[in-house]
């Protein structure tokens, strides 16, 4: 009687840690880019990806892994095919003052969140949905433009 039980409870086990641990890059990409690249800001810097053809309706590119940060990615609203993701790193310019309420709309800096695989300074981790299913795919190669 016990045998099975255990038997049954290692089973189980198995492919319940299996599911959570089911993170890995996708070799193909989601979507032909052109060159992705980032800018340095006053608040921080902001990442642009390019996209020369996604098929939208079967793949939805969600958010962006770099430099230790995470953060959402939005279409651009003038150029119809630019994915761009804002990091705030808190440099930018802060009003000090002995009255805490003068130093409201300081911009705090971006919590750090480690990214779910080793990535280089010039790499970046795109989250993507691809028939519902979420997915992997890392961006090499990413210059500071200005």
């Amino acid at each position: 009687m016990k045998a099975p039980f255990f038997l049954f409870s290692i089973v189980l086990l198995s492919i319940l840690s299996s599911c959570g641990s089911n993170k890995e890059l996708q070799e193909r990409a989601p979507a032909q880019f052109n060159e992705v690249y980032y800018s340095q800001t006053e608040n921080g810097l902001n990442l642009y990806i390019p996209v020369a053809v996604i098929q939208e309706n079967r793949v939805k590119l969600e958010s962006v892994y770099f430099r230790g940060m995470h953060s959402a990615l939005n279409l651009d609203a003038e150029k119809p095919n630019l994915y761009v993701a804002s990091f705030a790193t808190g440099k930018g310019d802060k009003i000090m003052h002995e009255d805490p309420k003068e130093e409201y709309g300081n911009k705090a800096p971006q919590a750090p969140k480690e990214s779910p695989f080793k990535i280089e300074s010039d790499e970046a981790i795109l989250v993507f949905k691809q028939n519902e299913k979420t997915k992997y795919y890392k961006l090499t190669g990413i210059e500071e433009r200005n």
